[in-house]
């Protein structure tokens, strides 16, 4: 064991870390999650949509249905899970629950599944999806934030986490159907800070179902002068 890494095992013995998929502390010290849990989670395979990554039912479909005619306005994007009960409860206790320790696994897991697609896209940097400042304060952290922080540090990609903010609070978008995400978005997020050096981003963020929140920041960006704009998700739910 390196002498980098022994604080951290120490900390996993007196504070043992919980488990993403059953949160009971993990079942062998140093490990992200327990070794019975590591198939619970299902990665996203061929075929999927070749714009946003949604799993598709048929080799020779390249779009899924809501992608068909061109609506988005950002350019590529990928997830590593489908959002099924187990995933969706996960991402239920890191985001409300106070389970920031989950962000570990997702990041080791999503480093394996699309780490090469991400490095592929050249990035300039790797951009979170912002909460606004009053949801930030409750929950104490940015979901998406620990996730781009990770990557970029596995990935040695630049994060920026000043480029966007999110101006008003809006209505938990999970509720919402999609010409009310769409709304509900609208104004919502805004440029922070000078992009004019970035023109190629992926966005990060723990879920993707429409596509609303994605298109909003790409429109932002793109507005403020960036030329490509990619995401990379935790999860991708079947949801249009």
């Amino acid at each position: 064991m390196n002498i980098s890494e022994i604080p951290a095992r120490v900390a996993d013995i007196v504070y043992p870390r919980r488990c993403p998929v059953c949160d009971d502390a993990v079942d062998s010290i140093g490990r992200y999650i327990c070794r019975s849990c590591e198939a619970a989670f299902e990665a996203v395979s061929e075929p999927y949509c070749l714009k946003c990554g949604k799993p598709l039912l048929d080799d020779s479909e390249k779009l899924c249905r809501g992608c068909e005619g061109g609506r988005h306005t950002f350019d590529r994007g990928r997830a590593a899970f489908k959002y099924d009960t187990y995933l969706k409860e996960s991402i239920y206790r890191y985001k409300y629950g106070g389970r920031r320790e989950y962000a570990d696994y997702y990041v080791f897991r999503m480093t394996d599944i699309l780490g090469s697609f991400i490095k592929s896209l050249s990035p300039d940097a790797l951009i979170p999806i912002p909460l606004h400042k009053s949801r930030l304060k409750e929950r104490g952290y940015n979901q998406a934030e620990l996730i781009a922080q990770g990557l970029g540090k596995r990935l040695e990609i630049p994060v920026k986490c000043d480029v966007l903010i999110r101006s008003s609070k809006t209505e938990v978008q999970k509720s919402l159907n999609a010409a009310e995400r769409q709304n509900n978005l609208k104004k919502a997020l805004k440029i922070s800070s000078d992009v004019v050096k970035l023109k190629n981003v992926v966005l990060i963020d723990d879920i993707y179902t429409t596509g609303s929140t994605m298109d909003a920041a790409a429109s932002c960006l793109k507005e403020a002068g960036v030329l490509r704009v990619f995401f990379a998700v935790l999860g991708v739910a079947d949801k249009y």
